[in-house]
């Protein structure tokens, strides 16, 4: 997959996602966003624990910037994105975005940091991951 390229996952929204009026709760978008990621990840062969035994690395939320645009609503079906935007050594900036269907819900920049699994410093992006997100 190049940087070019968006990964998509549906997603369902469920009676604990809402709130009593059944609109999503504005801080279940992030955890939305956060399975994205960690399939996002999965398709180049690599779960969160994966990436901590195998590589010794982890990839932790440095900043967001989110603009909630619409209400998700109860029963909805979503689709959740993930596009890198911008690799540096350590750092990966992803756009990340809510829809239902053609309608953007939400809009999100994540800025990720590689950090090691031991003692969270941040680290190089390790080569066999960094193949995939160019």
């Amino acid at each position: 997959m190049s940087r070019h390229a968006v990964f998509a996952m549906p997603i369902r929204v469920y009676f604990q996602d809402t709130d009593a009026g059944g609109v999503v709760y504005h801080a279940n978008y992030l955890n939305f966003m956060e399975r994205a990621r960690a399939e996002w990840l999965r398709q180049f062969g690599y779960s969160n624990a994966g990436l901590m035994q195998e590589l010794g690395v982890v990839f932790v939320v440095r900043s967001m910037k989110i603009d909630y645009l619409k209400p998700a609503l109860l029963d909805d079906a979503l689709e959740v994105t993930v596009k890198v935007h911008e690799l540096g050594r350590s750092r990966v900036t992803l756009q990340q975005m809510l829809r239902r269907g053609e309608t953007t819900l939400c809009e999100a920049e994540v800025h990720l940091v590689c950090v090691s699994a031991d003692q969270f410093k941040p680290v190089s992006v390790p080569e066999a991951l960094r193949a995939h997100l160019l």
